[in-house]
């Protein structure tokens, strides 16, 4: 009977309740501790600087595991820390100051890949197809959809934090269900569902871009293609969106109860209307698609035939062929082109000024990010210089191996590390360029493979995201969850989605062991599960 229960397990709901919310308010107050990621990098980097001089000083080193004819190698064998407060240091700083942020892998990487998604985020057509995608959903299948259709938006950034949350929270609420089980359920698929998806998107390789810097650090000539985790992904975004349909129908809707529209924080909110895709939105839409198949059809024809022009001109095969090492261009074009064609049947693209513009727009949202990256490749270009990563690597790897711990147990635990740290440092870009100096080259010398350790982090990195203040959509989020529900505080919004992060981190965890050590899959095309590949 609803309701029903005894005094004590009403009490020990309420104290379960209550320290929930005072570790989260925990996370919160830890979060805020930290600085902005662009002072982070600066304070990191300075700090850096400090420790080789210092473990120089003291002339810290390890055995040097490379093969004894490396041409860097020294001659007694060893790695020792260098220091960079010297003249000699310094010196090297100043001169390579400009070509360290020029020639960081990600920047121009994602630079290119957004000019396409710009195209097609400012014609509309992302936002058309997610509205169609969404609002034609049989009413079994909305939730499901909005999750997946949650997860696909990540290809165009922020468009799904801005678009699908309010478009679900409206649509669940004309439905008769409360919409802050829309809201939920569009937020875990964009926010928790961030490194699945069907398509490649700009977060790819600005990822390997910084997984490939961090791997040079033990192999100079490693090279992370933008579509190393792309099979895992698509995996992936199955089991999220299988997983997102679960806890919103059988916990977080249930536990929301029915809702009552004296909540909402203005009466308004409840008669917005949805907005449907018109007529010509839709011929727009089926022209893009078709536009989108003839482009696969044509790269098919240069990759799937055995003398295909774009496979690899001396092996024959994809793996390390201009198909793959030209990913970006696709990506920028998959977009550019199906978009170009959708804005100029619906009008929203009259000229090719119209053209530029939505590139420039594009451009004008990386700034913070631009910034970021000048920051970070210094701090990412020290550690390499260093030693320090070297040292690391090598130390943390004779630690983890002296102990025994290996295989999954120890991708485990680097994946519950990631979910942890990203609770205090959101962004996905500023985290990995901390984290994977460190945790790349020490877990390739423990025998893995860069790309597989990248899936893993991709993990933890979004199965928080939901949970933590620090993402930079999540005042967004709350302030359209306190339209519907006017008490919604940090707390309630982070109870509510809990059991997403928890349910998909624990699934997720899963889903990658069974793939990686069960079935023995590569995470993406031309993979390798271990390093050196065996």
């Amino acid at each position: 009977m609803q309701g029903s229960g005894s005094p004590n397990s009403n009490f020990e709901s309420s104290a379960n309740s209550s320290r929930m919310q005072r570790f989260l308010k925990g996370v919160e107050w830890l979060g805020n501790l930290l600085p902005h990621p662009v002072i982070l990098f600066v304070w990191m980097s300075v700090f850096l600087l400090i420790l080789s001089a210092i473990l120089s000083y003291f002339r810290v080193s390890v055995i040097d595991p490379r093969p004894a004819d490396t041409a860097d190698r020294s001659a007694d064998g060893m790695i020792y820390v260098v220091n960079l407060l010297n003249g000699e240091g310094l010196a090297r700083i100043i001169e390579n100051l400009v070509t360290n942020f020029t020639g960081f892998v990600p920047l121009g990487t994602v630079l290119v890949a957004l000019l396409g998604v710009g195209i097609a985020e400012h014609s509309g057509m992302i936002s058309a197809a997610m509205r169609s995608l969404v609002m034609n959903a049989p009413k079994k299948m909305v939730t499901l959809t909005v999750v997946f259709a949650g997860i696909m938006s990540n290809t165009a950034s922020e468009l799904g934090y801005v678009v699908l949350i309010p478009l679900a929270a409206m649509i669940f609420h004309s439905l008769g269900r409360h919409p802050l089980a829309g809201l939920a359920a569009a937020f875990a698929g964009v926010s928790g569902g961030y490194s699945a998806n069907l398509l490649l998107g700009t977060v790819d390789p600005l990822l390997s871009g910084i997984t490939q810097e961090a791997a040079r650090i033990i192999d100079p000539a490693y090279v992370v293609g933008a579509e190393a985790n792309w099979y895992f992904m698509i995996a992936s975004t199955f089991l999220i969106s299988g997983l997102g349909y679960f806890v919103t129908e059988k916990i977080v809707e249930p536990s929301l109860g029915k809702y009552n529209p004296n909540d909402a924080e203005d009466a308004s909110v409840l008669d917005n209307q949805i907005e449907k895709v018109s007529a010509i939105e839709k011929k727009g839409l089926i022209w893009a698609g078709i536009s989108m198949l003839i482009f696969c059809g044509l790269l098919a024809w240069t990759i799937v035939p055995a003398d295909g022009i774009l496979r690899h001109p001396e092996t024959g095969l994809v793996s390390g062929s201009p198909f793959l090492n030209g990913i970006v261009v696709f990506i920028f074009v998959f977009f550019a082109l199906p978009g170009y064609i959708y804005g100029k049947i619906t009008g929203s693209i009259k000229n090719n000024q119209d053209v530029v513009d939505a590139m420039s727009d594009s451009m004008k949202s990386l700034s913070i990010y631009i910034v970021l990256v000048f920051f970070a490749a210094q701090f990412t270009a020290f550690f390499k210089w260093s030693n320090l990563g070297s040292v690391m690597a090598v130390a943390g790897a004779t630690f983890l191996n002296d102990i025994g711990l290996t295989g999954p147990l120890l991708l485990v635990g680097f994946i519950l590390i990631c979910a942890v740290v990203n609770l205090m440092l959101g962004s996905a870009s500023a985290q990995w360029a901390i984290t994977a100096p460190i945790f790349v080259p020490m877990l390739m010398l423990t025998g893995y493979a860069p790309e597989m350790i990248q899936a893993a982090y991709r993990i933890g990195d979004s199965t928080t995201n939901i949970i933590t203040p620090m993402m930079s959509y999540f005042g967004l989020i709350l302030a359209v969850a306190m339209r519907y529900k006017k008490d919604t505080g940090v707390g309630t919004l982070m109870a509510m989605m809990l059991p997403y992060s928890m349910i998909f981190l624990f699934g997720w965890t899963v889903l990658f062991c069974v793939w990686v050590f069960v079935l023995g899959l590569p995470v993406g095309p031309g993979a390798e599960t271990f390093y050196p590949a065996r």
